[in-house]
């Protein structure tokens, strides 16, 4: 139960930082397979982690494999992907029971 709330506050948080980062700038939006051969191809960031929203939609963080630059990704369940944000030093975390820790 914990962890359906944890991963809820968490699709939250993302979505309302995401909206107001879209209500900012202008998003960039196309099939899912595009944005991420664009972000392949131009930055070098492949997928790392992800996963589903309750109304299908699909969260993903694309990063370098040394973590110097990342992107989030929202793909609706029709294909279209919109970048919501990006930057830099992405850190992999490992999960414990009560916390989350750098991963060494």
């Amino acid at each position: 139960m914990a962890r359906n709330s944890t991963t809820t506050l968490l699709a939250a948080t993302i979505a309302l930082t995401a909206s107001g980062a879209a209500a900012q700038t202008q998003m960039s939006c196309s099939q899912h397979s595009k944005v991420v051969g664009q972000f392949a191809t131009s930055y070098q960031e492949i997928p790392v982690a992800g996963g589903l929203t309750e109304d299908g939609r699909l969260i993903e963080v694309l990063s370098t494999g040394d973590g110097k630059t990342w992107t989030i990704i929202i793909s609706k369940p029709d294909g279209e992907s919109c970048v919501m944000m990006a930057g830099e030093g992405w850190k992999k975390l490992k999960l414990s029971d009560d916390k989350l820790e750098p991963n060494a």
